[in-house]
């Protein structure tokens, strides 16, 4: 790994701003689409520039290997629940509240790691990260003027998609010395072919007519928040390594906060800068415990 230069900063700025973006654009989706059609379709443009790249690269793609188990699993529990998850929550909830609840996502993930791997068990610095970053979440769910009876499962359901995630990131492990690429596309291919049948079904999309914003918005998810981040994400895990591209972790929430402000006008209340700052906080605490040993 080399040392970052300042386009290694400009790329993790861009990729923090994709991520974030998403969650105005999931608010905006669920005004035509409903939460498994968004699944759906995020994942289905998602796949077109990962396959694209695994084919340009020769990449092998084993979703229908003999692990095909694995690939169905994690596409199910990493892609189609958290997706669905979300836009369901969202259609409630601010998308900036949705930006500092997946925020979570690492802090979810050293607890997960602490039970189910060797290497990453608790330490006083980890514990009083997760302890900080896990209060502010608490602390945001006390804002009534945000969340309230009418969307409180709803705010649930997001953090609980959060929580997929990391369940798919631990499952993910079980594949680990495949490519990226290949795993990526594998379990984007395993995720269309779940979501297919339960959109003709259930949400039967094709009996309404989206707008114009709703229809930008889901092919952004799919080409640019999904498809091309993961590229993205990819470039820079090769160059930087894992613990530079983990930063991000810190960019997303704020430039979900900013975005949604800017494009949907949405409120920003004290509980919420609040939250956030300890959320950020704890993931600091969390980061430097895992640096520290590393």
């Amino acid at each position: 790994m080399r040392q970052p230069k300042l386009t290694d900063y400009t790329l993790l700025v861009i990729l923090a701003l994709i991520w974030a973006s998403a969650f105005f654009n999931i608010k905006i989706a669920t005004e035509s689409f409903g939460p498994i059609t968004i699944a759906f379709l995020r994942v289905f443009f998602g796949s077109i520039p990962v396959l694209l790249l695994c084919f340009y690269k020769k990449i092998k793609i084993e979703a229908f290997s003999k692990d095909w188990y694995w690939f169905a699993i994690i596409g199910f529990v990493n892609l189609v629940l958290p997706f669905f998850l979300i836009a369901y929550g969202v259609k409630s909830v601010q998308s900036n509240l949705a930006a500092i609840l997946m925020s979570t996502t690492p802090l979810s993930s050293t607890v997960l790691g602490h039970f189910y791997t060797k290497n990453e068990k608790f330490n006083a610095l980890k514990t009083f990260g997760i302890l900080i970053g896990f209060s502010g979440i608490i602390y945001l769910f006390s804002d009534n003027l945000l969340i309230n009876d009418n969307n409180f499962i709803s705010a649930l359901l997001i953090l609980l998609g959060s929580t997929f995630y990391v369940v798919g990131g631990v499952l993910t492990l079980k594949i680990s010395k495949k490519k990226n690429e290949n795993v990526t596309g594998s379990i984007l291919i395993w995720a269309v072919l779940i979501l297919l049948p339960l959109v003709c079904f259930i949400e039967k999309p094709w009996n309404s007519i989206p707008s114009i914003e709703s229809s930008i918005s889901v092919v952004y998810l799919g080409m640019v928040s999904t498809g091309f981040a993961w590229l993205l994400r990819f470039k820079i895990l090769k160059d930087n390594g894992l613990i530079f591209q983990s930063q991000v972790s810190y960019l997303i929430p704020i430039f979900g906060i900013i975005l949604s402000y800017i494009f949907l006008d949405e409120l920003i209340t004290d509980k919420v800068l609040v939250s956030l700052f300890a959320v950020l906080v704890g993931l600091y605490f969390v980061k430097k415990a895992g640096s520290k040993k590393s």
